[in-house]
């Protein structure tokens, strides 16, 4: 891989940190500021959908603005939300660092994918976003670990200052990795937008909205389930994040090596799987043993969607007019599932069905991006036996 896809890694480590570790921090941030688990999870909804406003705001305001300053720009921005995160004197305060910071999220990683698959060749190019997204799983495998024993041993502000630091190691490696970029042409926004309105590109992002949706339903409950139902101490929760991240690890390397093969029956395959895992995390969440199992495997089938998704919705907006933009709005689309998924599982646990439902809760999301991973693939398959109709007709 190109020697500065080091740079994008860099800052998916960062924003990977940034918005997982809220689930390994919020007993702290909750017992800080005297509110509920569920309310404090507004940390987590807020971020995801600031992601999901912030990414084609973004990319529009910086459609004349070279691919390599934008994403200089971005990692400020990051820096300065997390700085306001780490020194808020209440929640709502830290909401609104949370909400800069979101900002960042989706146009980094929407820029992002589009340069490192221009960076490499066509039959790379999966791995190569996959290479990108590497920075969240190594995020989760070291970053959010470590900012919940930073949480744990000191504040869980500590955990955003160092958040901040990892940003300004962004902003470097952006500068001094990242060659020189073009100034993109003038582009007529109206013509991307309209490619929005295509049922191919509707379907995919419908997958984005479910499909990381259904785990992220279950990790931003992970701490108060693993101590309230499994029985673990509080001290657990560090490394049982780490398992977590391994997992995401895990799933990331098989969905970047695998989906440029065959990307569909790659995303039907996971998809069933992490519902199945889901499901059963439900009823075994009061063993330990079975529940650091499934952690890791929610996470593996879980992220093995992603690069597949993203490259799955590049595709069709390309062939549809609207590559960067779509690119950015998926990554926002992606963010809008964690909101539904940490919306979703506090809505269960507060209506009483305990800390395990949301283990239930997202095993119906993971059934319900399936369905729409199926239709997709059949409209695929209805297009190319047209196309083929029409060939023989001409011959």
């Amino acid at each position: 891989m190109p020697f500065a896809l080091w740079a994008l890694v860099i800052g998916a480590f960062g924003i990977g940190t940034t918005e997982f570790v809220i689930a390994g921090l919020l007993p702290a941030i909750a017992a800080d500021f005297g509110v509920s688990i569920p309310v404090a999870a507004r940390l987590a909804t807020s971020y995801a959908l600031g992601v999901f406003v912030g990414a084609p705001a973004l990319i529009i305001l910086g459609s004349r603005t070279s691919k390599k300053s934008m994403l200089a720009y971005l990692a400020g921005l990051f820096v300065m939300g997390n700085l306001v995160t780490a020194l808020a004197p209440s929640l709502e305060v830290a909401i609104v660092g949370r909400l800069i910071t979101s900002l960042t999220h989706g146009a980094f990683f929407g820029i992002g994918s589009v340069l490192a698959a221009e960076m490499v060749p066509k039959e790379k190019r999966v791995r190569a976003i996959a290479f990108m997204f590497s920075g969240l799983t190594v995020a989760n495998l070291v970053g959010v670990p470590v900012g919940t024993w930073l949480g744990q041993q000191f504040s869980w502000q500590v955990t955003f200052y160092a958040i901040t630091a990892i940003g300004l190691a962004t902003v470097a490696a952006v500068l001094v990795l990242i060659p020189a970029t073009p100034k993109p042409k003038p582009q007529p926004f109206g013509h991307e937008f309209a490619a929005f309105g295509n049922p191919k590109v509707l379907l995919a992002m419908g997958i984005t909205v479910l499909g990381p949706a259904a785990f992220f339903t279950s990790i931003t409950y992970i701490a108060p389930m693993m101590t309230e139902v499994t029985g673990f101490p509080e001290s657990a929760i560090t490394w049982l994040l780490m398992v977590f991240g391994a997992g995401l690890f895990a799933g990331n390397w098989l969905g970047g090596h695998y989906a440029d093969r065959a990307l569909m029956p790659m995303l039907y395959g996971t998809l069933l799987a992490q519902a199945i895992v889901l499901f059963v995390f439900h009823f075994v969440a009061g063993n330990q043993a079975a529940s650091v199992v499934c952690i890791f495997l929610m996470a593996a089938f879980g992220f093995a969607t992603v690069s597949p998704i993203q490259k799955l919705v590049m595709d069709k907006a390309k062939a549809a007019g609207a590559p960067t933009l779509a690119s950015a709005v998926n990554i926002g689309l992606f963010n809008l599932g964690n909101a539904l998924g940490a919306w979703l599982g506090g809505w269960v646990i507060a209506h009483g069905f305990g800390f395990s439902s949301p283990n239930w809760a997202g095993g119906l999301i993971s059934l319900g991006a399936l369905v729409l991973a199926i239709a997709s693939g059949l409209l695929d398959r209805r297009g190319a036996a047209m196309g083929k109709l029409k060939a023989m007709q001409v011959h």
